[in-house]
């Protein structure tokens, strides 16, 4: 059933409901029962009005549905058609194209194969021609070793060593002018490195001496220090090997040895002598084995420090205690421990510019002469003696041959020898380092800039690069731009004749003309 109808029903249902429940609540006459009566009649009527009209429009809004749906159903057959016919036409391009793929093939296969058939028949014609040459060949080789008498090896051989004779001059040449260009960059590179080294480690050098001078509070202590008869000045140059020099030095006398560290325990023997103020044999021999001790103590708390310093860490202790020594140590007046640290950071800063092992170099820089410690005890170079004992103690095998190496008593053969042996050389050859070094050093730059102001036309001179250099200042209006190259030469020449010198010394002749004028 319809709703609108159901809808309806139910309405008047209701208001028939209505209206009987209100006439018998209320008990009303007959002719409100009849009045009730014409209502329920009217609603009635009015509600079978309403069900038909409802019915009428539910039967219209089915029709029109109906034609709704029946217009919704032609228009998606009519897509569906035009879809199919959509794809029936990208179907038949498809197959079009497909069947001109399969055509286009087809004529690929028939020209492939015409190709091979036309490869085939070239490698014939090539294999035929080949056969050909090579039979020529043979036959030419033949006729060419009857001519010349000579196998095709015996040739190849001739031939080989024709060009061998002719490429051995041009090899030779070239292999020279090689062999100078590497030179002269290693020598470049190699002055680099050592300047460099030069600049990043400055030290202070003081020249020592073999005497040391003790003060006394006055010159009566002297004899005392003498003795009865000189038997206190006995023991003591007995006991600890040192000469004691009394003279007419006010309140001072003089200690003297070879031995550093024999000189130094005489000395802190002698001023705890004398502040003692009991001077006698017995004395002097307690107080020279107390001075002992308390400078092996100083000795090795020196070779620690060095070690420190250089960040070794693992040095046995008879060697920190041997390079402790050098501390009292002098060569051509440079302290051998300050010069053995010295050697040490040279070292380190040439291995990191060549990218060595910096920490090896430190080490055989710090040990190189060990030897010099105990070289007054044991017979032989000092550089062999301090390689043994850096081998006695366990130090690795490279650094005892650098050891062994740095004065060439054995050949150098590594790069740290080499390293070692240039420190060694930098360090002894500051000015300063050795005293008759300095004086030939300054004797050298003295002579350097009188041979270039004897020379006309030179205006001032200056030696630089400790005499490596020589900047000639040239008065422009006498010297010409052709004449200062030929002083150059004639200085550099009159060097080489006269003087001796390390290296090389480079003569730059400068040359310089200026015009001024004033606008006013």
């Amino acid at each position: 059933m319809d709703p609108v109808i159901t809808v309806v029903l139910c309405i008047v249902g209701l208001v028939i409901g209505a209206v009987a429940a209100w006439v018998v609540a209320n008990g009303k006459t007959n002719a409100r029962v009849v009045e009730a009566n014409e209502k329920v009649r009217q609603a009635e009527d009015t509600a079978r009005r309403t069900v038909e009209e409802a019915a009428r429009t539910a039967e219209t809004q089915k029709k029109e549905s109906l034609l709704e749906a029946q217009e919704e159903i032609l228009k998606l057959r009519h897509a569906q058609e035009a879809e199919n016919r959509t794809r029936k036409g990208e179907l038949r391009e498809m197959e079009s194209r497909i069947m001109q793929r399969e055509e286009s093939l087809d004529r690929r296969n028939d020209s492939l194969d015409r190709k091979e058939h036309q490869l085939s028949e070239a490698q014939s014609r090539l294999d035929r021609r080949r056969n050909e040459l090579e039979q020529m060949v043979s036959e030419q080789s033949c006729e060419l070793e009857r001519i010349a008498a000579l196998t095709k090896e015996e040739a190849h051989d001739e031939l080989i060593d024709r060009v061998r004779k002719d490429t051995v001059r041009e090899e030779a040449q070239i292999l020279r002018e090689s062999e100078q260009r590497v030179r002269a960059q290693a020598d470049k590179t190699a002055r680099e490195i050592v300047s460099t080294a030069i600049q990043r480690c400055a030290a202070d050098q003081a020249g020592e001496i073999t005497v040391t001078s003790v003060h006394i509070p006055s010159d009566d202590l002297k004899g005392r220090i003498i003795g009865r008869e000189g038997r206190n000045i006995r023991t003591f140059e007995q006991v600890s090997g040192v000469s004691l020099v009394i003279d007419d030095t006010p309140e001072t006398v003089v200690l003297s040895s070879f031995d550093p560290v024999r000189r130094e325990t005489a000395r802190v023997a002698l001023e705890n002598l004398i502040a003692d103020g009991r001077i006698h044999p017995a004395r002097i021999e307690e107080m020279y084995a107390k001075a002992e001790k308390l400078v092996q103590q100083r000795v090795v708390e020196a070779g620690e420090q060095a070690a420190f310093d250089m960040g070794i860490h693992d040095l046995h202790p008879e060697i920190v205690r041997t390079l402790g020594a050098l501390r009292y140590r002098t060569s051509y007046g440079q302290n051998v421990l300050q010069h053995s640290k010295q050697v040490a950071e040279l070292c380190s800063i040439m291995a990191a510019e060549i990218g060595a092992d910096c920490a090896l170099a430190k080490r055989a820089g710090l040990l190189h002469d060990l030897g010099k410690a105990i070289d007054r005890e044991v017979e032989g170079p000092h550089a062999v003696i301090g390689a043994d004992l850096a081998r006695k103690y366990g130090e690795r095998a490279d650094v005892v041959h650098a050891i062994e190496a740095h004065h060439a008593d054995v050949e150098p053969s590594t790069v740290l020898d080499v390293l070692v042996m240039a420190a060694d050389a930098i360090s002894a050859a500051r000015p300063g380092a050795r005293r008759e070094s300095a004086e030939t050093y300054i004797k050298r730059l003295e002579k350097l800039e009188e041979i270039s102001n004897a020379h006309e036309g030179v205006e001032r001179t200056y030696a630089m690069q400790a005499g490596r250099e020589l900047h000639v200042m040239v008065e422009p209006e006498k010297i010409s731009d052709a004449k200062a190259v030929v002083l150059a030469h004639d200085i550099a020449k009159q060097i080489e004749d006269e003087m001796e010198y390390p290296g090389q010394v480079r003569v730059v002749v400068i040359r310089e003309s200026r015009a001024v004028d004033v606008a006013k």
